[in-house]
């Protein structure tokens, strides 16, 4: 095998072993800068938010679940230091882990759901560990970690979903909106 082969498989077995949620060993560290990457999860993300919206049984949870708002005020987002960006994303997706578990856990005791929605549900929790594995790789835990304590961090803003549907199109907009953003800002100052 070619030495210029390597990297071009390296890249291959890392994006295969993403969905598993391993963190891969020896994956570039900024792989997530690659907007491909980021570009399939948000796609992952549209097709279960899709397949739910025409759903009626079984895409009800029996109770509600708390999960990030993802509005984004794009002039108070741009003044923001990285560090306040990365704990926003952060608690954003360990909300949104929390929030699928939680589904996952109320559609099995419920009446039989779908293959279909079983599937949904695994690929996101499965995505939201590789992307926590992403952002640790880029750096995102430590710069949400080391944020000085005057700094203040506005308490994460929060409302509740009822069914999947709602759930996939709060995880949608989440990627779309808030970690585009701060990856995007991390990747660049990265860059430099």
């Amino acid at each position: 095998m070619g030495a210029c082969e390597c990297p071009a498989l390296l890249l291959l077995l890392s994006l295969l072993l993403l969905p598993l949620g391993l963190p891969v060993l020896g994956a570039p560290p900024r792989l997530i800068c690659d907007s491909r990457v980021l570009e399939r999860y948000i796609l992952e993300a549209r097709e279960a938010e899709n397949v739910t919206m025409g759903c009626a049984q079984g895409c009800s949870f029996s109770e509600n679940i708390t999960v990030p708002d993802t509005k984004v005020n794009f002039y108070t987002w741009k003044r923001m230091d990285v560090g306040q960006q990365a704990v926003e994303v952060w608690q954003g997706l360990a909300l949104l882990s929390e929030a699928i578990l939680r589904g996952q856990a109320l559609l099995a005791n419920s009446s039989q759901p779908s293959e279909t929605l079983r599937l949904h549900v695994d690929k996101a929790i499965s995505s939201l560990r590789s992307l926590t594995s992403l952002l640790r790789a880029l750096g995102a835990q430590k710069e949400a970690i080391s944020l000085p304590e005057e700094a203040s961090v506005a308490p994460l803003q929060t409302f509740t979903v009822d069914t999947l549907c709602k759930f996939f199109r709060i995880y949608s907009n989440f990627l779309r909106g808030k970690l585009t953003l701060y990856t995007g800002e991390a990747c660049r100052r990265g860059d430099r």
